[in-house]
C-alpha cells in the first residue's frame, strides 16, 4: 500500500506554506495527500499524538513551524517541536515567511548536513532522493572545528599551511564518506562544501539558498544544534530520525 504525505493544517500562514509544500511533494511522489485539520484550541499533547499516529503509516510529515496558537516570536511551535523530536519518520517544518534579510539568491537545491566522520544512511539516502526527484544538485555540507591544539594558536597566528592540511583532511573525509550515495544515485550532481564553522551556523547560513534542508535527528529530542537550525532556517526542514 502506497505511504501517504500527512500534512496538519489550522489558521496560520505556516500552516499554508506547508500545504502547498506537501501538495507539490505528493504530485512529486506520486502518493496521496493526506491533509488533517488542526484545532488552534487542542491541547499541544493531543494534536502531536494524533499526528504522531498518522504519520507512523506515512513516508513524512508536514508542518508549519509554527501554529495559529503560538506565541509571537516563537520560531517553531510546540505542536511541531513534539511531532519533529518523537516521530519515527521524516518530519518536514516548513516556515511562513521569507528567509532571513540578506540570503544568498534561493535555488532549487536540497542541502545535506551531515558529519563526514559519521554520516547516517537514513539522513544522507533522504537527501539523495530528494535531489534525485527534483533533478536538482544536492549541496552536501560539513562543518569542521580546528584540533584544539589549534585553536589555541588562533589568539597569535595559525600557519596557513597547517589549517590548508586540516582542511584538505576535511574535504577528502567527506569526499570518502559521500562515495557509497555517489555509486547508488549517480545522476545526482553533487557539490561537497567543507566549512570552518559550527554546524548550526554552516547549516542557516546555506539553507537560505536551498529550496530543502535535510538534517538528522537522534534520540527523542531535538538538541540545540538542531533547535538553532529551526528557529533561522530559511527554508523547509526534513528532519530524518536515525
Amino acid at each position: 500500500m502506497t505511504q501517504p504525505i500527512v500534512v496538519g493544517i489550522d489558521a496560520s500562514a505556516p500552516s499554508r506554506a506547508a500545504a502547498e509544500w506537501a501538495a507539490g511533494e505528493a504530485e512529486l511522489r506520486g502518493v496521496p495527500l493526506r491533509v488533517v485539520r488542526i484545532e488552534g484550541a487542542g491541547p499541544t499533547e493531543r494534536t502531536a499524538a494524533e499526528l504522531l499516529s498518522l504519520g507512523s503509516r506515512a513516508c513524512c510529515t508536514v508542518l508549519g513551524m509554527r501554529g495559529a496558537s503560538g506565541f509571537p516570536g516563537q520560531a517553531v511551535g510546540s505542536v511541531a517541536r513534539e511531532v519533529a523530536a518523537r516521530s519515527g519518520r521524516p518530519v518536514v517544518l516548513v516556515p511562513g515567511g521569507p528567509g532571513p534579510a540578506g540570503g544568498e539568491r534561493r535555488t532549487e537545491w536540497v542541502t545535506l548536513g551531515v558529519d563526514a566522520r559519521d554520516p547516517v544512511s537514513a539522513v544522507v539516502d533522504f537527501a539523495f532522493d530528494a535531489a534525485r526527484r527534483r533533478g536538482t544538485r544536492l549541496h552536501s555540507v560539513h562543518a569542521w572545528r580546528l584540533p584544539f591544539a589549534a585553536e589555541l594558536w588562533m589568539r597569535y597566528a595559525l600557519p596557513e599551511e597547517d589549517r590548508g592540511a586540516w582542511e584538505d583532511h576535511e574535504v577528502q573525509l567527506l569526499s570518502d564518506a559521500l562515495r557509497p550515495w555517489r555509486e547508488k544515485y549517480p545522476q545526482v550532481d553533487v557539490y561537497e562544501d567543507v566549512r570552518l564553522q559550527s554546524p548550526s551556523a554552516a547549516l542557516v547560513q546555506a539553507s537560505a539558498s536551498a529550496g530543502l534542508l535535510v538534517v538528522g535527528r537522534g534520540g527523542g529530542t531535538l538538541g540545540p544544534t538542531l533547535l538553532s537550525v529551526l528557529e533561522h532556517t530559511g527554508c523547509p526542514v526534513a528532519v530524518v530520525p536515525h
